[in-house]
This record gives C-alpha cells, sequence and structure tokens, in this order.
C-alpha cells in the first residue's frame, strides 16, 4: 500500500512538472483571419506581441497581450499602397522598422516606416529608391537584409538585363537609416551557368555574396567565387574558393561577427549528380582575406544508417537540405539539416527537379530583376516552379545535427527521428528551434496513433538527443504551424496555428 502511495505520488509530481514546464495560451481566432490570410510575427515589444497580417489590399498589425493572448488592438497600414510587393520587419527594443516595395505605373519603389510598440508611425514613410521598369511585376525587385547586432541594414537589387553583366546595386544605412553609401557593381557573368546567391552584411557593414556556377543552373556547382566588399567602397573584390573535384550542392553563407570569418558550405557528391557523400566547409576570413580552413567531411557509415530513412545509407542524405547554421564564439559551428521531398500523382521528386535544391527554397525572377529571396508562408499550397506541376504531397523527415569546431573538423553528428508529411501544403510539417541556453530544442508535429501531437526534443552541446514530453495540440482542435514560430524571449514561443479554418496564435511558455 505504502509503495503505491508513493509511485501515485511520483506521477502526481511529474504531472505537475510537465504542466508548469509547458504552458500554452492561445489566442482568440478572429473572423477575418481565415487560411488565405498572409502572415508574419513582428516580435514582442510594450509587453505586446504584434502580428502582422494581410488579405488581398488590406494590410493590418494586430497587438496580442503578452500574458493573456488577448486582442488589445488592430492598427490598418494605412501609409501602405494597393500594389504592395513585399512587407518586411526589423524589430528593436522600442519600434520596429517597416520596409516595404511597391509599384506604381512603370516604377518600383521602396520605403520604410518606423512605428513604435503601440504601433503609431513615429514620423512619415520615407522612399529609398525608386526603379523604372517596362512591365507590371508581381515579383519583388528590392531584398532587404540586416546585420546580426542590426546596427546595420542593406538594401540591393540585381539587373540581369545583360545576362553577360549583372548590376548589383547596393544601399548601405547604418542608425536611425542614415545612408552610409550607395555602390554600383558590375558583376561579370560570362558562364549561362552563373547566378548570384546568399548576400549576407556584416555588423561592419562590409557586403558578402556568392556566384556559383554549374554545368546548367539545374546542376552541380563545380566553381565557386565569393565577392567581398568592404562597407565604404565601391569594388566589390573577388576570390575563388578552393574546390577539390567534388561537386556542391544546397550552398550557404553564414557570417560569424565574432571571429571576422565567413562560412561557405554545402552538402557535395564525388561525382556529378552522385549521392551525397558528405559536406564541404570553407572558413574565409576577411582580415586575411584568405581561406582560414577548408575541409570535405565524408560521412560515416553510422551516421548514414541513422539518417536514413528507408532505402540505402548510400542515398541516406541525398533529400536533405541545410536549414539551420549557428556560429560559436570559438570559431566552430553547428549545422541542422532535414530530409524534405515532394511527390505528386507523376512520381517522386529528388533534390535535382528543384530550380536551385531544396523543394522549400527557390529565387524569384522577373523579367530584369530579380530577388534571391522568398516568403515562405503559403495559404493554399505550393507550386512547383521547375516542372510546372501540381505538388499533391510534401515530406519533411529526419533532422541531421552536425558539429564543427574552427577548423572545420567534425566534431559530432546525430539525428532526431520524425516522419511527416502534409497534402497540397507544407505549412505543418517542417521544425522550429527554440534556445533554452544549455539546449536547443527542436519542435514539430508527429502523427502518433491518429493523433497529431507537438514534440520537443532537444540537443546540447555534446549532440547527447533528449526527448521531452509532447504536448497534445488536437485537444482543442488546434493545428500548428512550427515552421513560423517564433522565440520571443528567454522561455517564450509564439507559434502559428489553424483552428477550424481560422488563423490564431499559441504562446507556448517552458
Amino acid at each position: 500500500m505504502m509503495n503505491r502511495l508513493l509511485l501515485l505520488a511520483g506521477l502526481s509530481i511529474c504531472f505537475v512538472t510537465f504542466v508548469h514546464a509547458q504552458k500554452i495560451t492561445y489566442s482568440e481566432p478572429d473572423k477575418d483571419d481565415s487560411r488565405q490570410l498572409n502572415f508574419d510575427v513582428i516580435g514582442k515589444l510594450n509587453d505586446h506581441f504584434l502580428i502582422y497580417k494581410n488579405i488581398r489590399n488590406r494590410y493590418s498589425i494586430s497587438m496580442l497581450d503578452a500574458n493573456d493572448m488577448k486582442l488589445l488592438g488592430k492598427q490598418d497600414l494605412a501609409f501602405l499602397p494597393d500594389h504592395v510587393l513585399g512587407v518586411e520587419f526589423l524589430t528593436h527594443r522600442d519600434f520596429f522598422y517597416v520596409f516595404y516595395q511597391y509599384q506604381h505605373r512603370n516604377s518600383v519603389i521602396s520605403a520604410y516606416a518606423k512605428l513604435d510598440g503601440n504601433i503609431k508611425l513615429l514620423e512619415d514613410p520615407v522612399v529609398l529608391d525608386t526603379t523604372q521598369i517596362n512591365y507590371s511585376s508581381n515579383n519583388k525587385i528590392y531584398t532587404f537584409i540586416n546585420s546580426d547586432d542590426k546596427k546595420k541594414v542593406l538594401v540591393f537589387k540585381i539587373n540581369s538585363k545583360d545576362e553577360r553583366n549583372y548590376i548589383v546595386t547596393t544601399f548601405l544605412y547604418g542608425e536611425n537609416m542614415a545612408l552610409q553609401k550607395k555602390s554600383v557593381l558590375n558583376i561579370k557573368m560570362p558562364d549561362r551557368s552563373d547566378f548570384l546567391n546568399e548576400f549576407s552584411v556584416d555588423n561592419d557593414g562590409d557586403v558578402v555574396f556568392l556566384k556559383p556556377t554549374g554545368s546548367s543552373q539545374k546542376d552541380n556547382i563545380t566553381k565557386l567565387t565569393l565577392f567581398y566588399k568592404p562597407a565604404m567602397e565601391d569594388t566589390a573584390l573577388s576570390y575563388d574558393i578552393t574546390l577539390s573535384k567534388i561537386y556542391l550542392d544546397d550552398i550557404r553563407l553564414k557570417v560569424d561577427n565574432a571571429n571576422k570569418n565567413y562560412l561557405i558550405t554545402s552538402f557535395f557528391s564525388k561525382s556529378r549528380r552522385g549521392n551525397i557523400d558528405g559536406l564541404y566547409a570553407s572558413i574565409w576570413n576577411k582580415n586575411s582575406r584568405t581561406e582560414k580552413a577548408t575541409n570535405n567531411i565524408v560521412f560515416t557509415d553510422e551516421l548514414r544508417a541513422e539518417a536514413k530513412n528507408d532505402g540505402s545509407s548510400k542515398t541516406a542524405f541525398n533529400d536533405y537540405f541545410l536549414q539551420n547554421i549557428v556560429m560559436r564564439k570559438d570559431g566552430g559551428f553547428v549545422i541542422a539539416s532535414e530530409s524534405a521531398y515532394t511527390s505528386s500523382r507523376g512520381g517522386m521528386y529528388n533534390r535535382w527537379d528543384y530550380l536551385y535544391g531544396s523543394p522549400f527554397w527557390s529565387p524569384m525572377s522577373s523579367y530584369y530583376y530579380y530577388s534571391p529571396f522568398y516568403n515562405y508562408y503559403y495559404p493554399w499550397g505550393r507550386y512547383n516552379s521547375f516542372n510546372n506541376y501540381a505538388i499533391n504531397r510534401y515530406y519533411a523527415d529526419n533532422i541531421a545535427i552536425l558539429s564543427f569546431d574552427s577548423s572545420a573538423n567534425m566534431e559530432w553528428g546525430n539525428v532526431i527521428k520524425k516522419s511527416q508529411f502534409d497534402d497540397n501544403t507544407d505549412n505543418f510539417i517542417g521544425y522550429t528551434t527554440y534556445n533554452s541556453g544549455s539546449e536547443v530544442h527542436f519542435i514539430f508535429n508527429q502523427a502518433e496513433k491518429r493523433t497529431t501531437l507537438l514534440n520537443d526534443q532537444s540537443v546540447d552541446g555534446r549532440g547527447q538527443i533528449t526527448r521531452n514530453p509532447t504536448f497534445r495540440n488536437l485537444d482543442k482542435g488546434y493545428d500548428f504551424m512550427p515552421r513560423y514560430a517564433k522565440q520571443l524571449g528567454a522561455r517564450t514561443l509564439l507559434v502559428p496555428c489553424q483552428y477550424r479554418n481560422y488563423i490564431c496564435f499559441a504562446k507556448i511558455e517552458f
């Protein structure tokens, strides 16, 4: 009898710990927020959560109380014109910027507005630049990116009218959006398969981007050039990056501000369109303007066996795409990649069927200008731009986490097991990360026994994976969209969800 009481007491303690460790508070669904809604989580200001919402030509921001998730108010963004091509946000402690671009007659105009935490304009909107075009466009021309410390903002556009010579115009802004430097760069594109991608700006205002080259635009990368433009100079210096008889795919660039490095990383194969053999990593130091370390890490049989879902270990990483890259202060880095693929009635697609790699990323292109970045939320699913077939099913499976030292040597690798799919939309699959300080949590939906559970698995600095208690996210009829979640505090995650065809939001407190 005493043992039974002790057991019951222990279970009660576990239950209480679970409840207090993971608390969910939902916002009330708004009748205007149907699943046709486009949205973005802006951030937390004045103890309010700010959510951008757009349906057709109506643009607004909702304020939710950060404690009980009650709607405090909604403000229409009257300064936005009707034909908006894109809206992006940069949040500071006491205010936030709205960067936007729109077409007016034969011009595309980039502009910004500055608002406080109560969604009040702090100054009149400011036009940044105007581009003349001779066509009606639904695509973005300008790209807005910021440095890690948010003190530098880079706005750029690419004119590709001359396919042999791209004109890249950059605008560098400092604090209070004061223009520091405008530059016009002529980038030679001698090969028809050349393209530009992975633009970044560091905390010093220096700009870096890549020019990959392959045998075709939909093939492996066989040559890679890094362009580096110091903040106050008008010339982008080019440097060939070492590739030793390998073929790259799914290239990423990451700024390491603490060590003045740029990390270039990609999956690679030893043969053209071959199976993924490992991970390529090159660390380029901007002070010496040389490659500090370059390594081709071949995956072990043990890691391949862990990473695969079905089939041969040789093809284990063929459907993986790079997702998260975190730089450490010691110069090392951690990479998370996810297995992602699609299918239709015509069959399964592999990584070569997508325009530039991942099925969840492709550049937007217009007639003369293009932006290499993409918005990620799609209310009505996706369309495959290469095959021109409607996608019927999306898959998102295992997550591989790999850790490397400052010389690009692999320290450890581990795999979080999951299996996800959904029809006509990828909004409910994939994952988000939550950083608790000592661990990084990977949070995702998982179907178990006809019930969808919100899973939480964490990885510590040694690569040890812990499976934490799950949320029963369908208890109240809410379908979570973890891919679009944002961490808005040390212990707070804001997750969009769908309830009876309406978009709402859930605050998760750890």
